[in-house]
């Protein structure tokens, strides 16, 4: 999540404002892209040309073209089945070739909800999902059952607010950290992403409840993350033929190329943990590389006196013998012939079992 998170801030989205919008879709229709997960792709299709006709006709250039990122999601707060899209969008267009951007007005929602309603009604009537009576059903009810998100404007210069975002839409369906089991009553408490609603689970239903997240793992070449308009993979490439895409938009001001700043993997470890892996837990002075060992026997040697050179070795196999065959008496029956069959006594497996080693001891040392 951290490397998409830089990577999507450094080499897809340009110097510009942004928003978070989140379409969402009722729960009568959710079915049909449970059991047809092609639908998903439609849906960010139909997410995409609602904002697309909605900023373009906010903006009074000569075409203007925004740009979105959108991750689609099938996950609700308890692992039901919920498909609905969260879209990072420039709020604004791009225009010109010397990519001018234009900040777009604040939009008015409903309006907004009304476009996407109307193309996504449209896109599964046309495939023989829904009938036209479902939709004067759905067109008669008081509340549709749509809903669109809008977030506050995401400044330029916010560069932990546009990364934080960027993580967030990618995020696992499950979140550990919201699990507890409570032992002496064998139940799994799951809270809500709020923080307010907690679930109960036994056990053994828990259990069957995690098997549902395989609904929510995408198909074999599954796309969950697609690009439009100015971030579309044709226009970014466009952009890097010409050499025209670390451009950054006359409105603004540049403040360098970010790609020159990436991250390394000490600072992702960083921003994860919240803890810097090159500093020294003794003395917190920086740490920095003294060399590096190549020679086979020095590396035996210090292992060795780690006591770390057989610690994951495998036993060697076993070697099983042909069956003895036995007289009435009891008496093993030499196959080639002998009286006296000679017992080779049994390996111990001791000798070939890993030591126990105190691991939290060593870590700690």
């Amino acid at each position: 999540m951290v490397e998409f998170g830089e990577w999507l801030c450094t080499a897809v989205l340009k110097k510009g404002p942004h928003r978070h919008f989140i379409f969402s879709i009722p729960k009568i229709l959710r079915r049909y892209f449970l059991y047809d997960r092609k639908l998903l792709a439609d849906l960010s299709r139909c997410a995409w040309e609602s904002l697309k006709v909605f900023i373009q006709q906010a903006v009074p250039e000569k075409n203007p073209i925004p740009g979105a990122v959108i991750a689609i999601q099938s996950f609700g707060d308890f692992l039901g089945f919920n498909p609905h899209c969260h879209i990072l969008v420039t709020d604004g267009c791009f225009y010109g070739d010397n990519g001018m951007f234009r900040v777009a007005p604040p939009l008015e929602l409903k309006k907004l909800e009304a476009i996407f309603r109307h193309k996504l009604l449209k896109m599964l009537l046309g495939k023989g999902k829904i009938t036209k009576d479902m939709i004067r059903m759905l067109s008669s009810w008081r509340h549709s059952g749509f809903n669109i998100f809008c977030g506050k404007r995401i400044s330029p210069n916010d560069e932990t607010a546009m990364e934080n975002l960027a993580r967030y839409i990618i995020r696992a369906s499950f979140s550990q950290e919201r699990m507890t089991y409570l032992d002496q009553d064998a139940t799994v408490v799951y809270t809500a992403k709020d923080g307010k609603d907690t679930k109960v689970f036994p056990a053994m239903e828990w259990l069957a409840w995690l098997a549902a997240m395989c609904s929510h793992i995408p198909n074999r070449g599954e796309q969950m993350v697609r690009y439009y308009g100015h971030y579309s993979n044709v226009s970014r490439g466009k952009r890097q033929m010409a050499g025209k895409d670390d451009a950054v938009p006359c409105i603004l001001e540049a403040q360098g190329d970010e790609k020159s700043f990436r991250r390394s993997w000490a600072r992702l470890i960083q921003k994860i943990y919240e803890v810097d892996p090159l500093v020294c837990p003794r003395c917190r002075g920086a740490m920095r590389i003294i060399g590096f060992i190549e020679d086979g026997q020095v590396i035996r040697a210090i292992l060795e006196h780690l006591g770390l050179w057989l610690a994951r070795s495998r036993p060697p196999p076993k070697i099983h013998d042909p069956p003895v065959r036995v007289h009435n008496s009891g008496r093993p029956i030499d196959p080639f012939g002998r009286d006296d069959v000679s017992q080779l006594p049994v390996n111990d497996d001791l000798f070939y079992r890993d030591p126990e080693y105190a691991w939290d001891d060593y870590v700690q040392a």
